[in-house]
């Protein structure tokens, strides 16, 4: 079984993002980049699945600049076998992404794509769900843990009222949650042996995909900072700020 693991070069979540000085987006230069978190525990999953017998190759994709070459030696290092880069430096919206995953998955013929359930720099949510749309195949997201076997996968996933237990039939999509496991660190050995396997490149335009934007972002700016808060001596007191103050009450 071969299984596909989307990934994603995002700013890395020890750095604190900045907002460039027009408000036209976040400012990367200069800012250390790293894979998104939600795709490392995708790539851990799906390494886990081929050291169990499940799976019998890996590869990665990403869709990004030229850069995004680092991202996928860090999943090559980790386990995955092979992988690809669709190359570009346009800022794709969700559903571009999932056409060019189709376009990818109409290539590779995976039984399996498990991807990160949302990006920490767009938090969309949104690319794995479409995908399965226009695949038709069938989902299950916020996995927390995954069992495939018998051309079925057996996913536990996280929702509001506790955990739910779904089977489906593959070829499917799973996207990750952040209790399905923790990502090993790669190797100084196969993060040098990373470095010396090919990737495939791909130009974006080559797949012959309708990426044109339906959304334009008016502004981006950062939160408003929190304001200090405050000790109060009795109930009453707390009642009446919530009430005079905050106007909660």
């Amino acid at each position: 079984m071969k299984v596909l693991v989307p990934v994603k070069r995002v700013i890395d979540y020890n750095v604190k993002a900045r907002v460039k000085a027009d408000q036209t987006g976040v400012d990367l230069a200069n800012v250390k980049m790293s894979m998104n978190p939600f795709c490392e525990i995708a790539v851990e999953e799906a390494v886990r699945l081929k050291e169990k017998g499940a799976a019998t190759e890996v590869v990665a994709i990403s869709v990004g600049p030229t850069q995004a070459q680092e991202t996928l030696r860090t999943a090559l290092a980790m386990g995955a076998d092979r992988a690809i880069l669709v190359q570009t430096d346009q800022d794709l919206e969700p559903l571009a992404v999932a056409k060019v995953l189709k376009a990818i998955v109409a290539e590779e013929s995976p039984e399996l794509v498990v991807m990160g359930k949302q990006a920490i720099d767009g938090d969309n949510n949104a690319t794995g769900q479409m995908l399965a749309a226009l695949l038709d195949w069938p989902q299950a997201t916020f996995a927390s843990a995954v069992e495939v076997s018998g051309g079925k996968a057996k996913v536990t996933r996280e929702v509001d009222g506790g955990l739910q237990t779904i089977e489906v039939d593959l070829p499917a999509i799973v996207t990750a949650d952040l209790r399905l496991n923790e990502p090993r660190y790669a190797s100084l050995p196969n993060i040098m042996k990373a470095k010396k396997k090919p990737l495939d490149v791909k130009e974006l335009g080559s797949l012959g995909v309708d990426t044109a934007p339906h959304l334009k972002v008016v502004k981006v700016t950062e939160p408003p900072k929190r304001a200090g808060g405050v000790k109060v001596e009795t109930a009453a007191d707390l009642v009446m700020k919530l009430k005079n103050e905050a106007g909660v009450l």
